[in-house]
Parts: C-alpha cells; structure tokens; sequence
C-alpha cells in the first residue's frame, strides 16, 4: 500500500475542559490520558507509521496555535503546517487540505482526516484498520471509521449501516445508510439494540480527487472560493461541517465498524472513563483527601495544591491556576455554555 497521506486537524477549542484548556492552550495540546505526551503528539505518533515520516503527515491548525504546534511536532515540515486564519467548522478544512495535498501527490492520494484530540488504546489494531480502510478507499470510496458503541451516548452522531460492500483485511464495509446528530437517550439506545448503529468517529480515508468532486457537486460555493483564493477565501466563507457538507449526501460513503477501544475525549468524564482504576473511590490528579466524598473526578494544575473534599459525590473539581470549576458530572456538556458566558462579560476574558 502506498503512504497514506494523514492531515490531523488541530484548531479546535476544547471548551468542555475548561478552566486546564483555554483558547490558547486547548486540549489538544495537554496530556490527559496520564502520559507525558499531549494528544496532538500522541495522534501524531500513532500516524507516523502509516504516513511512513514527517514528510508525509501534515496539520491544519488555527493561526493562534501555529507556534504550538511548532513546539509540540517540531518535526513536522513547515511547509505540511497548514494555518486558518478564521475557524470555519470542518468542511473548509477538509477541502482545503485536500486541494493542497492533491497539488502536490495528485489526485490519487489517498488522504486521512483524523481530530488531534482522539484517545485509542491499541496502536497496532488501529494501524491495521487503517490499512484496511484505505485499501477500501483505494477503490473510490469515501471510508469512515465508525467506532461500535459501548453505551447509549447522546455526546455523539451516529452512523447506520447499509447493504455490505466488502472485506478488507478483516474488517467490513457497508453503505452508509444515514447520519444522524447527537440522539436522546432513548433514541440512542434503540441505535444500539438494532445492531446496525456505530458511533460517528470523525475519521475518514479517500482519495484526494474522490472528495474534491463530492465538494464539486454538494459544495460548489466553499470549491469555488477555494480554488479561486486558497486561504484567502476564508474570512468569507460560512461554517460548515464536512458531514454536513458532503458526507450526509454522497453515495461514496462507506462505514468500516472498528472494536479498538476509543475515545474523543469530549469532556471532564472521559477522563474517569480512562484512569479509574477498581476499587478507586475517585480519580485523582491532585493531592485530594477525600472524606465521604465517592465518584468524584479532582484536578489541580499545582502539585503542591491540597484540594479536602467532604461528602460529596459525583462531582468534578478543577484547579487551574486563577480559576475554580465545581460541577456535576451529569453536567458537564454544560461548561461550554458557561464558557460562553464569560467570554459574554469584558472583566472574565482573561479567564479563557
């Protein structure tokens, strides 16, 4: 199999992990699995070998985190760092990066997207569904990895199955009957019990003409300010997910269920989801005494910080140098909205 070409995308916020991530310092870039490298460097790592070097990995990133970036992959080629200067959702990343990559290997590329912020446990196993997934696209497919749920979430799309395509390696490929946005519960455990539902990961395989024609046809406006003015087209181009955009109405899709234990990370939860070890009354990352308090999550960015806690239970305590979150857990989808709150007020922008 020729080198696949993996662009990780790297601009978003991480809101939900406020106060530890912050606009300029998002969760991309911390280390929240309990190893020293951050999660951009991790998703880095576990793509080198399939890119087959640096020369071949690239990143999108937001124009206040290129110097981050910089620090964190220091190998990474100047020229593979691709900047926004204005945040525009998924699709304008995709069709960007997809030109680029395409003017330079040609449209036959086979290209992978993958968020900077995913958690995957088994390294060798993704590698191989990788490989398998590309050998998939390789035959003009737009291949999506979806992750087979392990509970009823509401937190994630979801996609359906359809008619099945194929074997690659030892893995399955069907149509992509629908996507479908974050579910309610009950909606979500009737996904699960049908059998025919997995988890929308956000990856994707394809070769690099496949999705710039799918952009052609589902995107026309975002292809044209794009191939008209590169990057200087995007302070005028809308918000668009690439699921919205062109994934929702191809019929190139094909999803590839994957058992590899994942996930995104998307709040204050997965990390108790990672590190609760049994028989943990809480998971602590800080120095925390603990009276009566259970199912707690404790963080503080100071190792020499002390946090008591006294009867409570199921909550999540974060210390980050000049703020305090107190929350819930059942809560924590919420704190994005808090986050909004304070960028609302001029005395709390420096509190993000």
């Amino acid at each position: 199999m020729a080198a696949l070409i993996p662009i990780i995308l790297a601009g978003g916020k991480g809101e939900r992990f406020w106060p530890v991530s912050r606009l300029a310092r998002p969760k991309q870039f911390l280390c929240l699995d309990g190893s020293d490298r951050s999660l951009l460097q991790a998703t880095a790592d576990r793509l080198l070998p399939l890119s087959e070097g640096w020369e071949n990995m690239w990143v999108i990133t937001a124009a206040h985190l290129a110097d981050r970036v910089r620090e964190q992959l220091p190998e990474l080629p100047e020229a593979n760092l691709l900047i926004e200067p204005v945040g525009r959702d998924t699709a304008p990343a995709v069709a960007w990066g997809t030109l680029e990559v395409a003017q330079r290997y040609g449209d036959d590329a086979l290209v992978g997207f993958f968020p900077a912020d995913h958690w995957i446990a088994d390294e060798k196993a993704f590698c191989q569904t990788l490989q398998a997934a590309a050998e998939l696209a390789g035959q003009g497919a737009i291949a999506t990895l979806g992750i087979a749920p392990t509970y009823p979430a509401t937190g994630y799309g979801y996609i359906e199955q359809g008619q099945a395509t194929g074997t690659y390696g030892s893995h399955n490929a069907y149509t992509v009957s629908r996507f479908t946005e974050k579910p309610d519960a009950p909606t979500a455990q009737t996904f699960i019990d049908s059998g025919r539902f997995s988890w929308n990961s956000g990856m994707f395989v394809f070769p690099a003409g496949v999705m710039i024609d799918e952009l052609k046809t589902h995107a026309p406006d975002l292809m044209q300010a794009l191939m008209a003015k590169g990057v200087d087209a995007y302070p005028g181009l809308d918000k668009l997910s690439i699921d919205y955009a062109v994934m929702e109405h191809t019929d190139r899709a094909q999803v590839m269920p994957v058992t590899f234990d994942w996930d995104d990370l998307g709040d204050w939860n997965a990390v108790e989801r990672l590190l609760k070890q049994p028989g943990d009354q809480n998971v602590n990352l800080a120095t925390h005494v603990a009276l009566d308090t259970t199912g707690s999550i404790v963080y503080s960015a100071d190792p020499d910080e002390v946090v008591v806690t006294i009867g409570l239970e199921d909550v999540v305590i974060v210390r980050d140098g000049n703020a305090t979150l107190i929350v819930r857990k059942d809560r924590t989808q919420d704190i994005k909205a808090a986050v909004k709150q304070l960028g609302s007020e001029d005395r709390f922008q420096h509190l993000l």
